[in-house]
Protein backbone atom coordinates (compact mmCIF):
# COMPACT_ATOMS: atom_id res chain seq x y z
CA UNK A 1 0.00 0.00 0.00
CA UNK A 2 1.11 3.27 -0.98
CA UNK A 3 2.39 5.39 1.43
CA UNK A 4 2.04 9.26 2.48
CA UNK A 5 2.47 12.09 4.50
CA UNK A 6 1.61 15.64 4.73
CA UNK A 7 5.30 16.26 4.71
CA UNK A 8 5.33 14.87 1.42
CA UNK A 9 2.78 17.11 -0.58
CA UNK A 10 3.79 19.77 -2.54
CA UNK A 11 2.86 23.12 -1.05
CA UNK A 12 0.86 24.63 -3.64
CA UNK A 13 -2.57 25.86 -3.37
CA UNK A 14 -5.13 24.10 -5.15
CA UNK A 15 -5.13 23.31 -9.07
CA UNK A 16 -2.54 24.23 -11.21
CA UNK A 17 -3.02 25.36 -14.94
CA UNK A 18 -1.26 25.84 -17.74
CA UNK A 19 2.28 28.19 -17.17
CA UNK A 20 1.07 31.69 -17.83
CA UNK A 21 3.07 32.85 -20.78
CA UNK A 22 3.02 29.59 -22.82
CA UNK A 23 3.14 30.18 -26.25
CA UNK A 24 0.14 28.26 -28.60
CA UNK A 25 1.93 26.10 -31.35
CA UNK A 26 3.00 27.07 -34.43
CA UNK A 27 0.15 25.80 -36.77
CA UNK A 28 2.08 24.02 -39.59
CA UNK A 29 5.15 22.82 -37.39
CA UNK A 30 4.29 22.43 -33.71
CA UNK A 31 2.27 19.17 -31.91
CA UNK A 32 2.38 20.82 -28.55
CA UNK A 33 3.78 17.82 -26.68
CA UNK A 34 0.96 17.67 -24.40
CA UNK A 35 -1.37 17.30 -27.59
CA UNK A 36 0.76 14.41 -28.39
CA UNK A 37 0.31 12.18 -25.16
CA UNK A 38 -2.74 13.96 -23.52
CA UNK A 39 -5.21 15.47 -25.68
CA UNK A 40 -6.35 17.62 -22.97
CA UNK A 41 -7.17 21.25 -22.29
CA UNK A 42 -5.91 22.50 -18.80
CA UNK A 43 -7.78 24.16 -15.88
CA UNK A 44 -8.22 27.80 -15.19
CA UNK A 45 -5.84 28.39 -11.76
CA UNK A 46 -7.76 28.45 -8.55
CA UNK A 47 -6.05 30.21 -5.76
CA UNK A 48 -5.39 28.10 -2.56
CA UNK A 49 -3.57 27.93 0.92
CA UNK A 50 -0.59 29.91 1.24
CA UNK A 51 2.48 27.88 1.65
CA UNK A 52 3.02 29.02 5.41
CA UNK A 53 -0.32 27.70 6.16
CA UNK A 54 0.46 24.10 4.28
CA UNK A 55 3.74 24.19 6.57
CA UNK A 56 2.13 25.00 9.89
CA UNK A 57 -0.93 22.19 9.62
CA UNK A 58 -2.06 18.80 7.77
CA UNK A 59 -2.75 19.30 4.11
CA UNK A 60 -6.41 18.94 3.24
CA UNK A 61 -7.95 18.39 -0.21
CA UNK A 62 -8.78 21.30 -2.69
CA UNK A 63 -12.25 23.33 -2.47
CA UNK A 64 -12.11 23.65 -6.16
CA UNK A 65 -14.71 21.95 -8.68
CA UNK A 66 -13.36 18.85 -9.77
CA UNK A 67 -12.13 19.13 -13.32
CA UNK A 68 -14.12 17.01 -15.81
CA UNK A 69 -13.76 13.65 -16.35
CA UNK A 70 -11.69 13.26 -19.43
CA UNK A 71 -9.30 16.02 -18.89
CA UNK A 72 -8.45 14.65 -15.24
CA UNK A 73 -5.45 13.33 -16.02
CA UNK A 74 -3.94 15.63 -18.37
CA UNK A 75 -4.72 18.73 -15.63
CA UNK A 76 -2.72 16.58 -13.29
CA UNK A 77 0.08 16.30 -15.47
CA UNK A 78 0.28 19.98 -15.93
CA UNK A 79 0.04 20.25 -12.09
CA UNK A 80 2.90 17.56 -11.59
CA UNK A 81 5.11 19.26 -13.92
CA UNK A 82 4.86 22.87 -12.28
CA UNK A 83 5.27 21.18 -9.27
CA UNK A 84 8.54 19.83 -10.53
CA UNK A 85 10.24 22.77 -11.95
CA UNK A 86 9.82 24.92 -9.20
CA UNK A 87 10.69 22.78 -6.42
CA UNK A 88 7.91 21.95 -4.91
CA UNK A 89 7.89 18.22 -5.53
CA UNK A 90 11.78 17.59 -3.96
CA UNK A 91 14.74 15.83 -5.73
CA UNK A 92 14.95 12.63 -3.73
CA UNK A 93 11.93 12.56 -1.97
CA UNK A 94 9.28 10.29 -2.14
CA UNK A 95 5.53 10.86 -3.01
CA UNK A 96 2.13 8.29 -2.87
CA UNK A 97 -0.19 8.57 -5.45
CA UNK A 98 -3.12 9.07 -2.75
CA UNK A 99 -1.53 11.41 -0.84
CA UNK A 100 -1.13 13.94 -4.68
CA UNK A 101 -4.42 12.75 -5.22
CA UNK A 102 -6.09 13.95 -2.22
CA UNK A 103 -4.07 17.38 -2.63
CA UNK A 104 -5.61 17.96 -6.04
CA UNK A 105 -8.71 16.98 -5.64
CA UNK A 106 -9.07 13.94 -7.52
CA UNK A 107 -8.44 10.06 -7.26
CA UNK A 108 -5.04 8.03 -7.22
CA UNK A 109 -5.58 6.75 -10.68
CA UNK A 110 -4.95 9.74 -12.62
CA UNK A 111 -2.10 10.74 -10.56
CA UNK A 112 -0.52 7.21 -11.14
CA UNK A 113 -1.09 7.74 -14.61
CA UNK A 114 0.54 10.92 -14.88
CA UNK A 115 3.49 9.49 -12.67
CA UNK A 116 4.25 6.79 -15.00
CA UNK A 117 4.46 8.91 -17.60
CA UNK A 118 7.09 11.32 -15.97
CA UNK A 119 8.54 8.23 -14.80
CA UNK A 120 9.21 7.31 -18.51
CA UNK A 121 10.60 11.20 -19.13
CA UNK A 122 12.86 10.40 -16.20
CA UNK A 123 11.74 12.96 -14.36
CA UNK A 124 10.51 10.46 -11.02
CA UNK A 125 11.39 6.64 -10.58
CA UNK A 126 8.79 4.10 -9.51
CA UNK A 127 9.21 2.69 -5.99
CA UNK A 128 7.19 -0.28 -5.53
CA UNK A 129 4.52 -0.60 -3.12
CA UNK A 130 5.74 3.11 -2.06
CA UNK A 131 4.73 5.43 -4.57
CA UNK A 132 7.54 7.58 -6.96
CA UNK A 133 10.73 9.46 -5.66
CA UNK A 134 11.62 12.86 -7.69
CA UNK A 135 14.70 11.75 -9.77
CA UNK A 136 18.28 14.37 -8.89
CA UNK A 137 20.36 15.28 -12.15
CA UNK A 138 23.82 15.18 -11.61
CA UNK A 139 26.17 17.76 -13.34
CA UNK A 140 27.25 14.91 -15.07
CA UNK A 141 23.81 13.69 -16.55
CA UNK A 142 23.05 17.41 -17.74
CA UNK A 143 26.86 17.67 -19.19
CA UNK A 144 25.87 14.34 -20.97
CA UNK A 145 22.12 15.32 -21.98
CA UNK A 146 23.80 18.96 -23.20
CA UNK A 147 26.08 17.14 -25.40
CA UNK A 148 23.94 14.73 -26.93
CA UNK A 149 21.27 17.70 -27.61
CA UNK A 150 24.14 19.13 -29.46
CA UNK A 151 25.11 16.61 -31.22
CA UNK A 152 21.85 16.71 -33.28
CA UNK A 153 20.51 20.12 -33.04
CA UNK A 154 23.17 22.24 -34.49
CA UNK A 155 23.85 20.24 -37.49
CA UNK A 156 20.07 20.16 -38.26
CA UNK A 157 20.01 24.37 -37.34
CA UNK A 158 22.98 24.88 -39.56
CA UNK A 159 21.61 22.45 -42.68
CA UNK A 160 17.91 24.89 -41.88
CA UNK A 161 20.03 28.00 -42.48
CA UNK A 162 20.83 27.52 -45.77
CA UNK A 163 17.51 25.75 -46.99
CA UNK A 164 14.98 28.21 -45.49
CA UNK A 165 13.94 31.29 -46.33
CA UNK A 166 14.18 34.13 -43.67
CA UNK A 167 10.09 34.87 -43.36
CA UNK A 168 9.79 31.36 -42.22
CA UNK A 169 12.54 32.63 -39.33
CA UNK A 170 10.09 34.88 -38.81
CA UNK A 171 7.15 33.09 -38.15
CA UNK A 172 8.74 31.45 -34.94
CA UNK A 173 9.29 35.07 -33.53
CA UNK A 174 5.82 34.69 -31.36
CA UNK A 175 7.23 31.43 -29.85
CA UNK A 176 10.74 33.09 -29.30
CA UNK A 177 8.68 36.44 -27.47
CA UNK A 178 6.58 33.97 -25.04
CA UNK A 179 9.73 32.69 -23.58
CA UNK A 180 10.90 36.01 -23.19
CA UNK A 181 7.70 36.83 -21.50
CA UNK A 182 7.42 33.63 -18.84
CA UNK A 183 10.80 34.72 -18.39
CA UNK A 184 10.65 38.14 -17.30
CA UNK A 185 8.17 37.18 -14.87
CA UNK A 186 10.34 34.41 -13.44
CA UNK A 187 8.26 31.81 -14.33
CA UNK A 188 10.12 28.91 -14.53
CA UNK A 189 7.02 26.59 -15.52
CA UNK A 190 5.66 29.01 -17.98
CA UNK A 191 9.58 29.65 -19.39
CA UNK A 192 9.95 25.47 -19.74
CA UNK A 193 7.04 24.80 -22.01
CA UNK A 194 7.33 27.91 -23.65
CA UNK A 195 11.24 26.81 -24.49
CA UNK A 196 9.98 23.03 -25.41
CA UNK A 197 7.39 24.63 -27.91
CA UNK A 198 10.22 27.04 -29.22
CA UNK A 199 12.58 23.84 -29.49
CA UNK A 200 10.04 21.61 -30.83
CA UNK A 201 8.69 23.92 -33.97
CA UNK A 202 12.44 24.78 -34.90
CA UNK A 203 13.53 21.15 -34.65
CA UNK A 204 9.82 20.03 -36.98
CA UNK A 205 11.11 22.76 -39.62
CA UNK A 206 13.64 19.66 -40.42
CA UNK A 207 10.57 17.24 -41.49
CA UNK A 208 12.21 14.38 -39.20
CA UNK A 209 9.45 12.76 -37.19
CA UNK A 210 11.73 10.70 -35.45
CA UNK A 211 14.40 13.47 -34.86
CA UNK A 212 11.86 15.39 -33.20
CA UNK A 213 10.21 12.76 -30.65
CA UNK A 214 14.34 12.49 -29.26
CA UNK A 215 15.23 15.95 -29.26
CA UNK A 216 11.46 16.67 -27.57
CA UNK A 217 12.74 13.69 -25.00
CA UNK A 218 15.87 14.97 -24.69
CA UNK A 219 15.33 18.97 -23.49
CA UNK A 220 12.53 17.45 -21.38
CA UNK A 221 14.79 15.32 -19.15
CA UNK A 222 17.08 18.63 -18.96
CA UNK A 223 14.16 20.58 -17.41
CA UNK A 224 13.80 18.50 -14.34
CA UNK A 225 15.59 20.49 -11.11
CA UNK A 226 19.29 18.99 -10.53
CA UNK A 227 19.67 18.56 -6.59
CA UNK A 228 16.42 21.31 -6.27
CA UNK A 229 18.58 23.95 -8.20
CA UNK A 230 16.87 27.49 -8.26
CA UNK A 231 17.11 29.86 -11.46
CA UNK A 232 16.87 33.59 -11.12
CA UNK A 233 14.85 35.93 -13.21
CA UNK A 234 18.40 36.99 -15.01
CA UNK A 235 19.44 33.18 -15.94
CA UNK A 236 15.96 32.98 -17.58
CA UNK A 237 15.79 35.91 -19.47
CA UNK A 238 19.63 35.09 -20.76
CA UNK A 239 18.56 32.31 -21.91
CA UNK A 240 15.09 33.20 -23.29
CA UNK A 241 17.22 35.93 -25.76
CA UNK A 242 19.49 33.59 -27.09
CA UNK A 243 16.33 32.41 -28.69
CA UNK A 244 15.83 35.71 -30.25
CA UNK A 245 19.41 36.21 -31.05
CA UNK A 246 19.68 33.10 -33.12
CA UNK A 247 16.36 33.81 -34.84
CA UNK A 248 17.80 37.55 -35.85
CA UNK A 249 21.20 35.50 -37.15
CA UNK A 250 19.28 33.12 -39.29
CA UNK A 251 16.72 35.86 -40.40
CA UNK A 252 19.87 37.93 -41.91
CA UNK A 253 21.58 34.63 -42.90
CA UNK A 254 24.57 35.15 -41.12
CA UNK A 255 25.37 30.98 -40.87
CA UNK A 256 28.16 31.13 -38.84
CA UNK A 257 26.84 33.44 -35.97
CA UNK A 258 23.62 31.23 -36.04
CA UNK A 259 25.82 27.92 -35.85
CA UNK A 260 27.72 29.56 -32.89
CA UNK A 261 24.80 30.89 -30.86
CA UNK A 262 23.01 27.37 -31.16
CA UNK A 263 26.23 25.49 -29.58
CA UNK A 264 26.20 28.19 -26.97
CA UNK A 265 22.86 28.19 -26.35
CA UNK A 266 22.70 23.98 -25.71
CA UNK A 267 25.83 23.53 -24.05
CA UNK A 268 25.55 22.91 -20.14
CA UNK A 269 27.81 25.54 -18.90
CA UNK A 270 25.12 28.50 -20.80
CA UNK A 271 21.90 26.48 -20.51
CA UNK A 272 20.00 27.03 -17.24
CA UNK A 273 18.03 23.74 -17.57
Amino acid sequence: MEQGTAEQQPRTGAWLSAPAGTAAPYADHVVHERAVHERDVPAPVVPGPSSTAAATGPLVPTQAPRPQRHSVRGQVLTALRQALLSGELAPGELYSAPALGERYGVSATPVREAMQQLAGEGAVEVVPNRGFRVCERSPRDLAELAEVRSMLEVPAIARLARALPPERWEELRPLAAAGVTAAAHGDRAGYAEADQVFHHALVSLTGNRHLVQVTDDLLRRTQWPAGGARLRTADLLADASEHTALLDALITQEYAVAERIARAHLSVARHPH
